[in-house]
């Protein structure tokens, strides 16, 4: 039953006839997931939290930056350095004390996920990385939970339902991920800070429809949204029967290693601060790069946007963007090491293999990128 204080905090739900007393009673014995909480999860929590969700549980393991305020609007000035989970509690709290809302303050990996989901009715993936997306979905196929996923990239968004009885899972879409590096993360290429919220609020949108069991949710059909334009679209999506965790004969039937699924590599904090290692897929760490600044053997490319570089660099380096590279190739030396510099280490990898395979044989990537290089070096460096 709603008592008198839920019926006023909900009365414009419940004058909806798809709605309801008796839909506003399915919310409040609904419990869903929360899967990261930056920019697609800060408004997905608090709509569903506000809409009288009566379980959330959060995932998260990170802290608020000032850098996340831009979009993630769950946080605010007094969050900084504050775990998310915990500054997302205090929002939700305020927005609806009678919101039971769970803190899972872990990452999300094989090993937990499956416990972790079980719990729930629904899972909303807001997420930005492609090892957790593939987690998610696998272990919402396996269990049998929806997976109502969006995306966002710098103007552009996407929404849709997954692994649902009659629909297609993340896999039927995308059966394998892109190459480690070849899609820049939104800290690397930036994106417009409401756009996450406008693909947020679909997600809650969607979450509330599947609870209520109204309307045409998003099951088969990918939403596809881009700001410049202000334009919806639509593509359709279908089940595929060859895929390899819903399809008809399925040949996953068990969570896997997702990082090496998809390509990341493993506990790079083990390894040697000391020395270039030429077997260690050309890479650098920030001690060994300034070992040889103040020896002057290295040739600094940096190969990020001018308005990066205005931001933060480091003194003697040369900018040449990643987009540039090939026409400035004859200004770069042969004799001697480049080490390629860009904000966490993606772009800049890509650039060392395009060398590497121009005939340039001492060129090696800044691992973790400008970024690491002010945490660990430059205390004074600006940080975005």
């Amino acid at each position: 039953m709603l008592n008198r204080e839920e019926l006023k905090r909900y009365s414009r739900h419940i004058l909806l006839s798809e709605v309801g007393m008796e839909g506003q009673k399915r919310l409040k014995k609904a419990s869903v997931l929360v899967v990261g909480l930056g920019g697609l999860g800060s408004p997905l929590a608090m709509y569903l939290a506000a809409s009288g969700v009566g379980t959330l549980g959060l995932v998260d393991f990170d802290v608020v930056e000032t850098s996340n305020l831009q979009r993630q609007i769950i946080h605010g000035n007094s969050s900084i350095g504050q775990l998310k989970i915990e500054s997302a509690l205090q929002t939700l709290k305020d927005i609806n004390p009678d919101v039971h809302v769970v803190l899972h303050h872990v990452a999300l990996h094989s090993s937990n996920a499956k416990d972790i989901i079980k719990d729930y009715d629904i899972v909303a993936d807001g997420t930005d990385n492609f090892q957790t997306r593939y987690l998610v979905n696998d272990t919402c196929v396996l269990l049998g939970k929806p997976n109502v996923y969006a995306s966002v990239y710098k103007f552009e968004g996407q929404a849709s339902i997954f692994a649902t009885n009659d629909g297609p899972c993340y896999r039927c879409l995308y059966p394998s991920p892109p190459g480690a590096g070849t899609v820049p993360s939104c800290s690397e290429v930036g994106v417009l800070g409401v756009l996450p919220g406008i693909m947020g609020t679909v997600q809650a949108t969607e979450v509330i429809k599947l609870i209520l069991d109204k309307g045409k949710p998003l099951i088969g059909r990918l939403l596809v949204y881009n700001a410049l334009d202000m334009r919806f679209s639509e593509i359709r999506l279908h089940k595929n029967p060859n895929c390899e965790i819903c399809g008809e004969h399925p040949t996953i039937k068990e969570l896997i290693d997702y990082d090496v699924f998809c390509g990341v590599k493993k506990d790079e904090s083990k390894i040697s601060h000391s020395t270039i290692d030429p077997q260690d897929n050309k890479e650098i760490q920030p001690q060994s790069l300034l070992h040889l600044i103040r020896k002057d053997e290295v040739f600094l490319l940096d190969v990020r946007e001018p308005h990066e570089y205005e931001i933060a660099r480091i003194e003697g380096s040369e900018l040449i963007p990643l987009q540039q590279i090939s026409k400035n190739l004859n200004k770069l030396p042969k004799n001697k090491s480049i080490v390629v510099i860009c904000h966490l280490g993606s772009r800049s990898k890509a650039v060392v293999d395009y060398l590497h395979s121009n005939g340039f044989d001492n060129v090696y990537n800044l691992q973790g990128g400008i970024d690491r290089y002010a945490l660990e070096i430059d205390g004074i460096m600006e940080r975005y």
